[in-house]
């Protein structure tokens, strides 16, 4: 099978750094943004505020960088040494990536989705409206931790515990 060379990894390891900073960048963001919403003076601002974490989340910023991962980390998996298996940090990053990118698909854009579709129909009222709290609550409280979960996979990436496991179990 066709292997990279130094090159090459290098140059797709830039890849997947630059993927990961927009996938954990774009979510800090939005969390950030979060907390412009109490200053809204009215409704179409706080709409505003909420297409723009849209924006940023779903075409800007952050799926992007979620699939970038994605796809940097398969072409390392099969176009290097490094494998799918062979490593339990990279199954740790497999199984992070891939949860984190479904999670983010089936609940946190949805809740997203909904917050802006209510913030566009009821204005401030919005911010009394028990569906649009709720979705803010859930999308606020999981966004925090999977930006948290997307931060630790970076340290597991960085240190690589539970290194070759292919060598443990030939022992």
């Amino acid at each position: 099978m066709l292997k990279l060379g130094a090159g090459g990894q290098k140059w797709l390891k830039g890849l997947h750094l630059c993927t990961a900073a927009c996938w954990i960048g774009g979510g800090v963001a939005l969390i950030l943004l979060y907390f412009l919403k109490p200053g809204a003076t009215d409704g179409r601002e706080l709409y505003g505020m909420n297409r723009a974490i849209h924006h940023v989340d779903m075409a800007v910023v952050v799926v992007p960088g979620a699939f970038g991962c994605l796809l940097t980390g398969l072409v390392y998996s099969l176009f290097t040494g490094f494998g799918f298996f062979r490593h339990g940090w990279l199954i740790f990053k497999w199984v992070v990536t891939v949860s984190a990118i479904v999670f983010g698909t089936v609940c946190l854009g949805p809740w997203e989705t909904a917050m802006m579709h209510i913030s566009g129909e009821l204005g401030m009222d919005a911010l009394r409206d028990g569906a649009y709290l709720y979705n803010q609550k859930m999308n606020f409280i999981w966004g925090l931790v999977q930006v948290a979960v997307l931060v630790a996979t970076v340290f597991v990436s960085v240190f690589k515990p539970w290194k070759n496991l292919r060598k443990k179990s030939e022992r």
